[in-house]
């Protein structure tokens, strides 16, 4: 189990920085009213991608987690490290993926140039941010981890 953190704690270190560039490639397409080029749809094709296996990670993890095990065994709902993982970080993960599938499955469709990069850079946005205080930073309020994992 504890290779699965240790892959799925690595590999938000490759989303962060795809999902970053799809949002700054949507918000620079729609600004600068360019065409949507063969880049544009790597990234968010790669930030879907990575997306989705780091959702599969988290559902094994969360399937197998003995954290998650122990809260759904008590059922407490006070304010605990179980709680985070077992309802809030579950929970929002799987919001920022809907929206990033939702924002890809959207970008494919015959629209504007101009309208695709607004959907990036809404869709993507907005699940950059679900994600950025889903994680457990180590200066996280609601739940502390290490930067990386060793």
């Amino acid at each position: 189990m504890y290779y699965l953190l240790l892959f799925h704690s690595g590999l938000r270190w490759l989303i962060l920085p795809a999902l970053i560039w799809a949002v700054f490639t949507g918000w620079e397409g729609r600004r600068f009213d360019r065409p949507f080029r063969l880049a544009d749809r790597m990234a968010v094709s790669t930030v879907s991608i990575l997306a989705h296996i780091q959702l599969l990670l988290g559902f094994w993890m969360y399937i197998e987690s003995p954290v998650v095990k122990g809260f759904w065994a008590e059922r407490s709902f006070r304010w605990s490290d179980p709680l985070f993982f077992s309802l809030i970080h579950f929970g929002l993960m799987v919001t920022a993926i809907v929206l990033i599938t939702i924002g890809s499955a959207l970008v494919k469709r015959d629209m504007e140039d101009r309208k695709k990069f607004s959907v990036v850079f809404r869709y993507y946005g907005l699940a950059l941010l679900i994600i950025l205080l889903a994680i457990p930073w180590p200066f996280s309020p609601l739940a502390q981890r290490p930067w990386l994992r060793f």
